[in-house]
């Protein structure tokens, strides 16, 4: 009996690319492993764009110029010396100070390209005393890409975000911060649509928010000089990743002059953007001192964040960021949806001033650093009328000055890498139209389990929660239960029984006392 031929699944480039770069893993940390990898990758992407912009000075006749930097730039192509082309590193890639050249390249780069300044892997190379034989074998791997033979397909974009990615799962809960999953980003920009202007992202990891920004003008035959990009980082090493991931692509940002912390050392302070785009970091606790920041412009209007929470601090700078016409994208915890004390103040006010667009809850597990559900928020600073002129199309949004969308996503998407929840291209241009939908007509439905759209009114009357559960129909879930209300309810419960547990104690201590004698519980 003949044996059922199977075909085996031919691994792509990326999965090739990793499975080679993995064999470095062991004593090197992930958090530093990353930037040994994507240093290679970034390297190898800057020499094949030298080369190919040193072939055409020559085929122009320009041999004379062949080593002025100026004639690079002006093609926006990097200036390499030659210690710090990728030849010479194969050329000498079996050698045992390797990982000395390969700085020594890196930090000749940076010198030479002042735009670059602060991005690259800083003696990482030499420092881990890496294997000799495993770098050599990932060095001959990333040699034999080709990194700019199809120009309609971003190849290194698409090994640096499938690294960032790989890199995000491996690393867990508590770590990876630095990337954002490509669908929800996506889906943030198929909806508020950065298209032309200045873009900004308060806590931009590594830059995803501007590539995929890119990307959407692209797709729309856009210009992506008519757009402005400016950021801000807290932690070294991903400003770096940022750094690189957007110079890879030729993309100019300002991420101010050092990583720093957004809340205590804004770097854009008079910054007015049309569009944001963030994923700042979840319930960020102990995030200003009690007696700081408590007048800054930042929250003019509203009262100040709780020092226990950044959540609505992150929302409002970037509320004071936003120009007259601005749109904000966000993701952030569920929580901030229904808090109370200042929280609750900071969020009746954002309602009452005509600033909350939408609200979208989203799966659980579409993050590789929690599985838990989290929420899209859309602000919009002009509720009134807003005309989007792309090349392709132009679209009058005759927007609901007195209302807001709620979606609830938490059943769509698909599954990917076993464990985690994506949105493909059909669930994103789903979601985006009836959004968009929503603005333009006003014969708009509500969808039950979907969508609803609420008047300021209705929210009011539910005491200004913005959890979506409270609009939309639930008709076809066994478990039409108000989940905030439930929780609520169960947090109230457990206070009063740890009250009574220590009630019970202080009573027991209290006998024993009286009896003469000393306890300690």
């Amino acid at each position: 009996m003949a044996k059922k031929a199977t075909a085996k699944k031919q691994k792509s480039m990326e999965e090739t690319l990793w499975d080679s770069a993995n064999k470095l893993r062991g004593t090197v940390e992930s958090s530093e492993y990353k930037h040994v990898v994507l240093g290679l990758i970034f390297l190898k992407f800057v020499s094949d764009k030298f080369e190919e912009r040193r072939k055409e000075m020559i085929a122009d006749g320009e041999q004379d110029f062949l080593e002025m930097k100026e004639f690079y730039a002006s093609k926006n192509v990097f200036f390499l010396p030659e210690e710090s082309r990728w030849s010479y590193i194969i050329k000498n890639g079996k050698q045992d100070d390797i990982a000395l050249k390969i700085d020594t390249a890196l930090h000749t780069i940076e010198k030479n390209n002042p735009t670059l300044k602060g991005a690259l892997p800083d003696n990482y190379f030499s420092r881990l005393n890496l294997d000799v034989s495993k770098l050599s074998a990932l060095l001959d791997t990333i040699n034999d890409i080709n990194t700019i033979k199809d120009k309609k397909v971003d190849i290194i974009g698409k090994i640096y975000q499938y690294f960032l990615k790989k890199f995000a799962i491996a690393e867990g809960k508590g770590k990876g911060e630095f990337y954002t999953p490509d669908s929800i980003v996506n889906l943030i920009a198929e909806m508020i649509e950065p298209f032309k202007g200045i873009i900004y992202d308060p806590a931009c990891g590594s830059g995803g928010m501007f590539v995929q920004s890119i990307k959407f003008i692209e797709s729309h035959h856009g210009n992506k000089k008519e757009v402005s990009i400016y950021g801000q980082e807290y932690t070294s090493a991903t400003h770096k990743l940022a750094k690189m991931n957007l110079a890879i692509r030729g993309i100019a940002a300002n991420f101010g002059a050092v990583p720093a912390d957004t809340f205590g050392k804004d770097q854009h302070k008079d910054l007015k953007a049309d569009y944001i785009m963030a994923n700042p970091p979840f319930n960020q606790k102990d995030w200003r001192a009690a007696d700081e920041l408590t007048d800054d412009p930042r929250w003019a209007g509203y009262d100040t964040p709780p020092k226990s929470n950044a959540n609505y601090a992150w929302i409002l700078n970037m509320v004071s960021k936003l120009s007259q016409n601005g749109v904000a994208g966000f993701i952030l915890a569920n929580g901030a949806l229904s808090g109370g004390g200042e929280e609750y103040k900071i969020r009746k006010q954002l309602i009452e001033n005509n600033l909350v667009e939408a609200i979208v809850i989203l799966p659980r597990n579409m993050f590789y650093t929690t599985d838990i559900s989290v929420t899209l928020w859309i602000l919009n600073h002009n509720k009134t009328e807003r005309v989007v002129e792309l090349p392709d199309e132009t679209r009058n949004y005759r927007l609901r000055e007195e209302e807001i969308l709620f979606m609830d996503l938490r059943q769509e998407g698909e599954p990917f890498e076993k464990k985690y929840i994506q949105f493909n291209e059909e669930h994103i241009s789903k979601f985006a139209a009836t959004y968009h939908d929503w603005q333009q007509n006003s014969d708009f439905e509500n969808v039950p389990e979907y969508c609803y759209g609420a008047t300021k009114t209705e929210v009011a009357a539910k005491d200004y929660s913005l959890v979506p559960s409270k609009y939309i129909e639930f008709v076809n879930r066994d478990e039409n239960i108000d989940f905030d209300t439930k929780m609520t309810t169960l947090q109230t419960e457990f206070s009063e029984l740890l009250e009574a547990e220590e009630k019970s104690k202080a009573d027991l201590l209290n006998v024993f006392k009286e009896l003469g004698y000393e306890v300690k519980l």
